[in-house]
């Protein structure tokens, strides 16, 4: 199918931006510790059920197993935890804005370890998305609470966020170079991997108490938590293995930076924020960067 990976990394992006909102609202009632290692948890489960069910051929050579493994660990273990204490430190907005180089590590990395060049028609549609994502991400009000006494150390971690994401994307590439994967496999394996890391550690650090007693009593946030599994690590790291898989990994990593855009009408129909006219400017030049990519 044409363009399937480009469409699948926009997909990636709306099933994120969901997810975000859900994640966002849930992560207030339960804390970001115990939804990070919840929402893998299960994502692990509801892969597995899928492939069962669906009969999904799960046969992977050991350098496959090996990549996407390493992959979980880096871009789901490593990458995320380091972009939920950068929200702590400097909040959403500067993060996101900070992660927005992750695209260009991303190409980098790929030119290097697996030689994937872009054309300076996909690069300049890479800038202008990215430049676009930019005008909303300085626009949104930055709901998260920081110290200015962090500040470095949150900056530092936005980037090592940025790096973590960039170096799992390129790692689980290579699996899909060796040979043809399916999406749900891979996403097992990477988010099971991440859960046997995160989980002991959480457990010894002592933030993975009374879960199940804190969901129970809080049913709400367990259906935020379950729809935030379903939409961010079920479907939407499926969807992003497949955009990489079938397009270059900077255009691939440039189209699921689109999630400030995605979000637009969903805070403003959901949660009732008005959209200023810096934001929607912002929306249409990115919008025209992805069409510079679709059609370069």
């Amino acid at each position: 199918m044409p363009l399937l990976g480009e469409l699948s990394a926009l997909l990636t992006a709306c099933c994120w931006s969901g997810s975000a909102l859900a994640f966002s609202a849930a992560t207030v009632r339960v804390g970001p510790i115990r939804l990070n290692v919840t929402r893998l948890i299960l994502a692990s489960l509801l892969l597995f059920v899928t492939v069962v069910i669906a009969g999904i051929d799960v046969h992977l050579s050991s350098s496959q197993l090996r990549n996407l493994a390493l992959s979980g660990i880096i871009g789901l273990v490593l990458g995320d935890s380091f972009l939920f204490k950068s929200y702590e430190y400097i909040g959403a907005r500067l993060t996101m804005l900070i992660a927005s180089v992750a695209p260009a590590i991303s190409a980098l990395l790929a030119y290097f370890l697996l030689g994937e060049v872009l054309s300076w028609l996909g690069v300049i549609g890479m800038f202008v998305t990215l430049f676009g994502v930019s005008i909303v991400v300085l626009e949104r009000r930055d709901s998260f609470g920081h110290s200015q006494r962090h500040f470095g150390v949150g900056i530092l971690y936005a980037l090592l966020a940025s790096v973590g994401q960039g170096v799992g994307l390129v790692i689980a590439k290579m699996a899909f170079l060796e040979g043809a994967i399916n999406g749900f496999v891979a996403s097992l394996v990477r988010i099971a991997t991440a859960v046997v890391v995160i989980l002991p550690v959480a457990k010894l650090a002592g933030r993975y108490e009374n879960t199940f007693k804190v969901y129970l009593n809080d049913r709400k946030s367990m259906g935020l938590t379950l729809l935030g599994a379903f939409l961010g690590p079920y479907l939407g790291v499926t969807l992003s293995l497949v955009a990489i898989s079938y397009t270059k990994v900077g255009i691939a990593a440039t189209l699921m930076a689109t999630v400030p855009i995605m979000m637009l009408p969903l805070v403003k129909y959901i949660q009732k924020e008005v959209l200023s006219w810096r934001a929607i400017i912002g929306a249409f030049v990115a919008v025209g960067g992805v069409a510079i990519l679709f059609l370069r």
